[in-house]
């Protein structure tokens, strides 16, 4: 089993910035990726951003280009999610998700095998 403890959520204002972070624990795969996905009230949960074990590659979603970077801490076992000049649009819990070395890397939703309980992120106009 693999535990994903997500944190650094909260309320601000449009153009402001939030750092999520994602501690995973456990039974992790050697050389996991992980992923960064939300979910608005009434929305399918979609995909933010990936990266994988050595952080050389990081696909990120054209909505979130330019403006979030995801990064990570193997010795910490922490993904992390700076998210810059955010928007209105961007309100929705933010999930952090697991997947197994035979992987490496996905933007798709059931390749990803443990999530973490998500992070409420608020933006205000």
């Amino acid at each position: 089993q693999v535990q994903l403890l997500e944190s650094g959520g909260g309320l601000v204002q449009a153009g402001g910035s939030l750092r999520l972070s994602c501690a995973a624990s456990g039974r992790t795969s050697s050389r996991y990726g992980m992923g960064w996905f939300r979910q608005a009230p009434g929305k399918e949960r979609e995909f933010v951003a990936a990266i994988t074990w050595s952080g050389g590659n990081t696909p990120y979603a054209d909505s979130v280009k330019g403006r979030f970077t995801i990064s990570r801490d193997n010795a910490k076992n922490t993904v992390y999610l700076q998210m810059n000049s955010l928007k209105p649009e961007d309100t929705a819990v933010y999930y952090c998700a697991h997947t197994s070395q035979w992987i490496g890397i996905s933007t798709r939703v059931h390749d990803y095998d443990y999530w973490g309980q998500g992070t409420q992120v608020t933006v205000s106009s």
